[in-house]
């Protein structure tokens, strides 16, 4: 049965993805009717790595800016590792509907399978008093072994007719970052400046853990709500104004869903420009405020004869760990029923590029230029949405970063290291408002 479920997945991330690459198509074709867009810029190319989850492993990686129409982006990538590892990924974003004007979607997929794949919830045998991923939790409270874990999200997107958003721009770009006649202080009232954007995006998501114990699976399926403002010079790398979410995620326990859970969140990122100096282009210091509440924590149902809370998934939800938030630690490291995070990034973008006269990094990468960055975190989970309790005994963290923009796509490479250890983040895209 778990290979069935997992071939019947596969179908349909595979039917949605061919779907959604012949409506960007179609889309293409619509937006060359009105304007001619600019050069399409193609990245391709092989590259290695190793985890623990993959082991020693080798990737390939198609990525496309302005396609399928100026203001949007695809990637995919495919991973296959030394320990029968095998994945892959899909994203794309700010692809306009067709004979639309204001509706956009994102899409992000994944098929993956694992040599080792490790989720903080209960379940270790070693630990049988203690709620794994919370505060206190010890960092070997989790359960560990091979497994799948497959997604399916996409995010529709209606920009309002509302200040920046009445008549919508592409910067204007100057080696990567926007020209200084395209780029505006703005004004915090969205009716003045800013894009407003009301978000739907549905989602699935399925991750099957094999442990000795048996097989070990948290399931979801949902949507989420939100309200999101950009209010920044460049989305994909800001250096004055603010990003903003509100949202509402919930899962109604349809279908194979794990169990039903309710979510609250919202996220607040500010961008200080401080100017350019001889020897850099831009510095910047972005700071990032999140928390969220799983609002059905404390209710539950019987299913099956077992009672059972309405609490999200581990990796969903109230949660601190990762490629994003709290880079130091492990994936959802920390998961409860509330949480806050802080953090504080310092951006340096040099005036000198290294890799400009290098004709093999132009011609398949086009780094147009690189970010050094330096960054603290700050967060915690809790048992409830407390201000107080949230703010004593907090876990933390600090690093480096390493970001390019190749081929119009911003990537990066974060180390920070914790109390607990050390992570790598290597990941498209800046941290914040993922």
């Amino acid at each position: 049965m778990k290979y069935a479920r997992n071939r019947n997945a596969g179908r349909l991330c595979l039917a949605i993805l061919i779907i959604l690459m012949i409506t960007a198509g179609t889309a293409m074709a619509e937006n060359e009717t009105e304007s001619s867009p600019p050069a399409m810029k193609v990245l391709k190319m092989p590259y290695a790595f190793y985890n623990d989850s993959f082991g020693a492993s080798v990737g390939f990686v198609y990525g496309a800016t302005g396609f399928p129409q100026p203001q949007s982006y695809i990637l995919g990538t495919v991973i296959a590792g030394s320990n029968d590892a095998l994945a892959f990924y899909f994203l794309s974003r700010d692809i306009r509907i067709p004979h639309t004007r204001r509706l956009f979607f994102d899409v992000d997929l994944a098929l993956s399978k694992f040599g080792t794949i490790r989720s903080y919830i209960n379940g270790n045998p070693a630990y049988t008093n203690e709620q794994a991923g919370s505060n206190d939790s010890d960092k070997n409270n989790y359960i560990e072994g091979r497994g799948d874990d497959n997604f399916v999200r996409i995010k529709f997107k209606y920009l309002l007719p509302i200040g920046g958003g009445v008549t919508p721009k592409i910067p204007v770009l100057d080696r990567g970052l926007p020209a200084a006649s395209s780029s505006d202080e703005g004004s915090w009232n969205p009716l003045i400046s800013g894009r407003t954007f009301l978000e739907l995006r549905p989602y699935w998501r399925e991750q099957i853990i094999s442990t000795d114990n048996g097989d070990i699976s948290q399931k979801t399926n949902g949507m989420e709500f939100s309200v999101y403002r950009d209010n920044t010079d460049f989305a994909r790398n800001p250096s004055r104004g603010e990003l903003m979410r509100v949202r509402y995620t919930r899962d109604w326990g349809w279908s194979d869903s794990s169990q039903p859970y309710e979510v609250a969140d919202f996220e607040l990122s500010k961008y200080f420009s401080l100017g350019s100096t001889d020897k850099f282009r831009q510095r910047v210091i972005a700071a990032d405020f999140w928390t969220a509440d799983a609002l059905s924590w404390d209710e539950s149902s019987v299913q099956d004869g077992q009672k059972v809370y309405h609490r999200p998934p581990g990796y969903l939800g109230a949660n601190l760990g990762g490629l994003f938030r709290m880079r130091a630690y492990p994936t959802s490291r920390f998961n409860d029923q509330a949480v806050v995070y802080y953090s504080l990034e310092y951006r340096l973008i040099p005036e000198w590029n290294p890799f400009a006269d290098i004709d093999w990094i132009k011609k398949h990468l086009d780094i147009e230029w690189w970010q050094l960055t330096a960054f603290a975190e700050l967060g915690r989970v809790s048992p409830d949405w407390n201000i107080s309790d949230m703010h004593t005994s907090m876990k933390w963290d600090a690093g480096l970063g390493l970001r390019v923009l190749a081929k119009g796509m911003v990537a990066r490479i974060d180390i920070a290291g914790c109390p607990e250890g050390y992570g790598v983040s290597m990941m498209v895209g800046q941290p914040f408002m993922f």
